[in-house]
């Protein structure tokens, strides 16, 4: 089964790395083919229908410093007021700890939510701005990578700070535990959110579940540029042929002289691993370490609400609770994220959603019994993002097959922002090309 494709570049995977790429290249009136093994878009970052409710495979933020997410959303038609929940940074750990940012201009907003946060000592509060300034006059910049934990006690940052402050910025942005977590990464994402503009800061909230967010009208808008997003199309395999390629798909072979990989790493190995001047770059792929994240959704009776629409909770399996009926309508409907490696895991599902329903009760007074939940767990939800992690260029041995994906180097932990900008890198090699 044969067929022959006019457009010349390809791209494998419609997540939020492969229609990054392809709604830059389409923006610039270049026709792309987006290839996805699934029924629908977003790949990790996707609407799921559970119970007759519209949820995602996990509960995804975005800060005001995504200004590449941000602005694609915007080109492929959304509306960043309408789509999303903006909310200044507020921190709070339930009874425990809360650091709010007041409306004054940076980095003044942050010194004074630092010395005004509650649930800390006033040395405690004054270590964490004397931390944050003097990454300032190093310019979020070390000589070596080091751990996440190691930094911060290097700069007297005690255990009770990193608990309360430290560990859940550094859990919930690079969602990996801090003792493993690179200090080097975990200082760009505070460079960008906590020191730039008062707004990089903000903390938004989708109305919207993740592939209507942006993959789904970046599809429409790739179609009204001449391209195509091809659904439930499987690589099976990439043929080189001369300095063209062939996509053997689920679905039929196709021809390209271009190809922007943006599957999955397992996938993208698992290519990779047929074109022998890739074997080594297969070989890095699999190498990479992963971290898992758990959402369980708990759907209440409608009067349920927490006291804001995102919470955490301190010492309890339960981290980050987000109030879908104050953030998307979805009255009574909580969604619980676990993010890294821990001891849930070796829960089943049944008793890890009574785990948590149990905390809920016990910390927030909520005594209704939900009437139903549902355990999403994303066991290789993220990279590993650990100390001098070797992550693969975009650029491969190959000069006309170009690599995307969160995993890829670059300054991000596996975000949506790092995923995005790996997908615009892509497509910005193409386009020089074609001048």
């Amino acid at each position: 089964m044969s067929s022959q494709n006019n457009s010349r570049i390809a791209i494998i995977g419609g997540g939020y790395a492969g229609m990054a790429a392809a709604a830059t290249l389409a923006s610039h009136n270049i026709p792309v083919t987006v290839f996805e093994s699934a029924k629908q878009l977003g790949g990790r970052a996707r609407g799921v229908l559970q119970h007759d409710t519209q949820l995602d495979n996990g509960q995804h933020i975005l800060l005001g410093c995504y200004h590449n997410t941000l602005k694609l959303i915007e080109l492929v038609g959304g509306n960043i007021a309408q789509d999303f929940q903006r909310l200044p940074l507020q921190l709070t750990l339930h009874k425990q700890f809360e650091l709010k940012a007041p409306h004054l201009p940076a980095p003044l907003h942050l010194l004074i939510g630092f010395l005004q946060a509650k649930g800390l000592s006033y040395s405690a509060r004054l270590r964490a701005a004397r931390f944050m300034l003097a990454m300032r006059l190093c310019k979020f910049k070390l000589v070596q990578d080091m751990s996440a934990l190691d930094l911060l006690r290097s700069y007297r940052q005690d255990d009770e700070l990193i608990r309360l402050l430290w560990e859940p910025i550094c859990i919930s942005a690079l969602n990996t535990p801090v003792q493993k977590a690179s200090a080097q990464v975990l200082l760009n994402v505070l460079r960008d959110s906590l020191n730039g503009s008062r707004a990089d800061s903000d903390m938004l909230l989708p109305r919207l579940d993740f592939s209507a967010l942006f993959p789904d009208r970046a599809a429409s808008f790739i179609n009204s540029h001449g391209g195509k997003v091809l659904l439930s199309h499987s690589l099976e395999a990439i043929n080189r042929i001369d300095h063209a390629f062939e996509l053997v798909t689920s679905q039929g072979s196709y021809n390209f002289d271009h190809v922007i990989c943006a599957a999955s790493p397992s996938s993208t190995a698992r290519l990779f691993k047929q074109i022998p001047p890739l074997d080594k770059l297969a070989v890095q792929i699999e190498a990479i370490p992963y971290q898992p994240i758990y959402t369980v959704y708990l759907q209440y009776p409608a009067n349920v609400r927490l006291p804001q629409p995102m919470l955490g909770l301190d010492r309890c399996i339960s981290q980050w609770l987000f109030d879908r009926g104050q953030i998307a309508a979805q009255q009574g409907l909580i969604a619980v994220v676990i993010s890294a490696e821990g001891i849930h895991q070796d829960l089943s599902q049944e008793q890890l959603s009574q785990k948590v329903i149990a905390e809920l009760n016990e910390h927030l007074n909520i005594n209704e019994v939900p009437l139903w939940h549902q355990v999403i767990a994303e066991k290789r939800a993220t990279f590993s993002c650990e100390v001098n992690l070797s992550r693969p260029s975009h650029l491969t041995p190959v000069s006309n097959l170009l690599l995307a994906g969160d995993f890829t180097a670059g300054e991000y932990p596996a975000t949506l922002e790092g995923a995005v900008m790996s997908g615009i890198r892509c497509a910005n090699v193409i386009i020089e090309n074609q001048k």
